[in-house]
């Protein structure tokens, strides 16, 4: 198979004269435009990134180097979540929680586990296998309405809702947090006694 030609030097100056005037053209329409979504400065940017594009192109096939520039394109724009317009959602929720009657939440495994104090399974001989019984139980938000009765204390809480983009099944199970983008966020809602323990929404852009 025959080796693709390289440009030439003559075809790499003149995508980047290409690129100089594509910058002059989209200046100007920003300058002369008419409001937010001008259709004139989108056509510039549109020539712009084509013009970025081709340069970045013939100038590493002909020297192997690249420029500093990257062009959104729209599949790569698809990708992002936007949290004006999302597509799905996210709820991450933190409750902290004080264990202070590790006996009454043991206790509380007991009955889960339907042993016995005398003869406690293996799930509730711990504080961390009655804490798993506990949770593998009950939902959150009974756990949070019962604390007391489990031994447990609440602490601080927060729950955030981010805009997300649609997963498929499993895709994020083994690091469920590492997208916990602020700039995602949709609202917030935060328990803790600095707000003397109510319910308040926090403004995200603080």
């Amino acid at each position: 198979m025959p080796d693709v030609a390289q440009p030439t030097i003559a075809e790499v100056r003149s995508a980047a004269e290409a690129v100089k005037a594509a910058i002059d053209r989209h200046l100007a329409a920003v300058e002369a435009r008419t409001g937010e979504n001008d259709p004139g400065v989108a056509t510039a940017y549109a020539s712009l990134a084509e013009a970025a594009d081709a340069y970045d192109e013939v100038l590493y096939d002909a020297y192997d180097e690249v420029t500093p520039f990257e062009v959104p394109h729209d599949s790569d724009l698809a990708q992002y979540a936007d949290p004006d317009d999302p597509e799905a959602i996210s709820v991450l929720i933190r409750r902290d929680y004080l264990i202070t009657d590790p006996l009454r939440l043991r206790a509380a495994a007991l009955r889960i586990d339907g042993t016995t104090a005398a003869d406690p399974g293996p799930v509730s001989a711990s504080v961390s296998g009655a804490l798993g019984a506990l949770f593998g139980e009950y939902e959150p938000d009974e756990i949070a309405s019962r604390a007391e009765e489990f031994g447990l204390e609440e602490g601080d809480s927060t729950l955030w809702v981010t805009a997300a983009d649609p997963a498929e099944p499993g895709d994020w199970l083994s690091e469920p947090f590492d997208d916990a983008d602020p700039d995602l966020l949709i609202c917030r809602f935060d328990v803790s006694e600095v707000y003397d323990d109510e319910l308040e929404p926090l403004d995200p852009e603080r």
